[in-house]
């Protein structure tokens, strides 16, 4: 095969015209070895290139170097190139005959004198003894390459330099650490995990409605090893923005951006949690045993009642879409709100803990008739007392349980009341609203119960008997147990360790 130097003006070839092997060689550019490591990669790129720039061929690109181009051995002095990691050899770049006037300056000098400066080392070490320089180094070169005053100087002077240099890369390490750092702290703070809320009590209070962080980790290391695992979303994350969406009733579409996450892995992760936390600290919605509500009794209930008071008892609706069932439709529709619907009966605690949470119940059904077939009846005990609003006619039913139920008088008819039944309402009333107060923290601090829940929310879940809004509200009532009550304690009272 016949092979062209490319060099320009030199058109070398392996063969003369009369097919007889000329004596030279020919080597072909040096390739970018770009995995072998980055000392490696940045020699050998810098010295593709440069053995570009020397050949000045406008059709030579270094993205575009074919094999067939070849540099004969008249342009390097030794007659072939040097080592690729040797920079100061002169050889590392073809420099001779290269048929342009710009050429670099060779390095023959500095390389011979490198070369015997690591033979003085190695013969003063005892590791080889010396040689004379091999003979491929002895060249005579241009007047161009003749090393000056100045040369000497900059490799006197290169050690300090270096050192310089090292200070300067030291320092510009450090400045780029600390502003990592920063940054990283920065983010820390935007992302929502543990960061966002540790140390920020008024952070927690508004985005969870709990009181602190402590009560908020107590909460998930309940749950956590019941939740399901997720690639994109930690266990915190799924118990905060499960709270998110409680407290403030932001859209899911909304969550979602915030969280990074598709709408339906967040929605699939809120049900999710709200399972794991009705079935883990729905007992937390509990009623006390007699003796711990009369150790607790506060005095106005004592001053009225004694210390026989087991529970008030109230009503609250939350909206729901419209049934297109005509049935469902019938029975979702509250008179009272003029909407569709879902009634709850809650019962407090004197103390103003929730102590008691029903079912859903149609918008149409009697606050009677609930209390009926919720299941409270049977818990209370002979003798207790029960606080109930005017639409509460439970009398009969209370008293088949050999309890008393205690509303506001009417006025049957008369004008108005004797003075004994205005005493007595009033007293009542007053104690009786504790509930109400009860009712309206539980609706502001989780603002999802506002909202018009979907009918999907209104169907039973599956194998369970309850709808995923009673388990919603039942949540939503254990996390304002968790709360400072609302109703005002007295200064001291005694205490019961149940």
């Amino acid at each position: 095969m016949v092979r062209t130097c490319c060099v320009i003006g030199c058109n070398v070839r392996s063969y003369d015209r009369h097919g007889n092997k000329l004596g030279l060689s020919f080597y072909a550019f040096p390739t970018w070895k770009q995995f072998q490591g980055a000392r490696v990669s940045d020699v050998s790129k810098r010295r593709c290139r440069a053995w570009i720039a020397a050949v000045r061929r406008a059709d030579i690109k270094f993205c575009s170097i074919s094999r067939y181009h070849v540099v004969c051995s008249r342009h390097f002095h030794s007659g072939k190139p040097a080592y690729e990691m040797d920079q100061t050899n002169p050889d590392w770049v073809p420099t001779l005959h290269m048929g342009h006037s710009e050429i670099r300056t060779s390095h023959a000098d500095r390389h011979r004198r490198r070369t015997q400066r690591e033979q003085k080392k190695a013969l003063v070490g005892g590791k080889q003894q010396p040689h004379p320089p091999p003979q491929s180094l002895i060249l005579k070169v241009d007047l161009t390459e003749v090393t000056t005053e100045e040369d000497r100087q900059t490799e006197e002077q290169r050690p300090t330099n270096d050192c310089v240099r090292c200070v300067q890369s030291r320092a510009e390490i450090n400045r780029l650490l600390e502003e990592n750092r920063k940054l990283k702290s920065q983010l820390d703070k935007t992302e929502l995990n543990e960061n966002f809320l540790q140390g920020d009590t008024e952070k927690v209070k508004y985005y969870t409605g709990l009181t602190c962080f402590a009560i908020f980790m107590s909460v998930l290391d309940n749950v956590k090893a019941f939740l399901p695992a997720s690639k994109k979303l930690s266990h915190f994350q799924m118990l905060l923005l499960t709270l998110m969406r409680l407290r403030l009733d932001l859209p899911v579409q909304h969550l979602s951006y915030l969280f990074n996450v598709s709408h339906k892995t967040l929605s699939s992760v809120f049900a999710d949690t709200i399972d794991v936390l009705y079935a883990r600290l729905g007992i937390l919605v509990h009623w006390p045993e007699r003796h711990c509500l009369q150790a607790t009794m506060p005095p106005q209930f004592m001053e009225t009642f004694g210390n026989r008071v087991a529970i008030i008892v109230d009503c609250f609706e939350i909206r729901t879409e419209r049934p297109s069932n005509l049935k469902a439709h019938a029975q979702t529709y509250s008179h009272y709100k003029g909407t569709h619907t879902m009634k709850y009966l809650i019962g407090i605690t004197p103390q103003g803990a929730i102590s008691f949470i029903s079912k859903g119940w149609g918008g149409c059904a009697s606050d009677k008739h609930i209390t009926e077939q919720c299941g409270i009846l049977n818990k209370l005990l002979p003798g207790d007392v029960v606080l109930a609003d005017r639409g509460f006619d439970i009398r009969d039913a209370v008293g088949m349980m050999c309890a008393e139920v205690k509303i506001p008088a009417f006025t049957r008819g008369f004008c108005q009341l004797d003075a004994k039944d205005i005493e007595n309402t009033r007293a009542i009333a007053h104690l009786r609203i504790h509930v109400e107060q009860v009712i309206g923290s539980l609706r502001n601090k989780f603002k999802m119960l506002h909202t018009t829940m979907p009918i999907r929310s209104l169907l039973p879940c599956e194998g369970e008997d309850v709808t995923f809004l009673d388990k919603i509200v039942r949540v939503c009532c254990v996390l304002v147990n968790m709360c400072p009550s609302v109703v005002v304690k007295p200064d001291t009272h005694e205490t019961c360790s149940c």
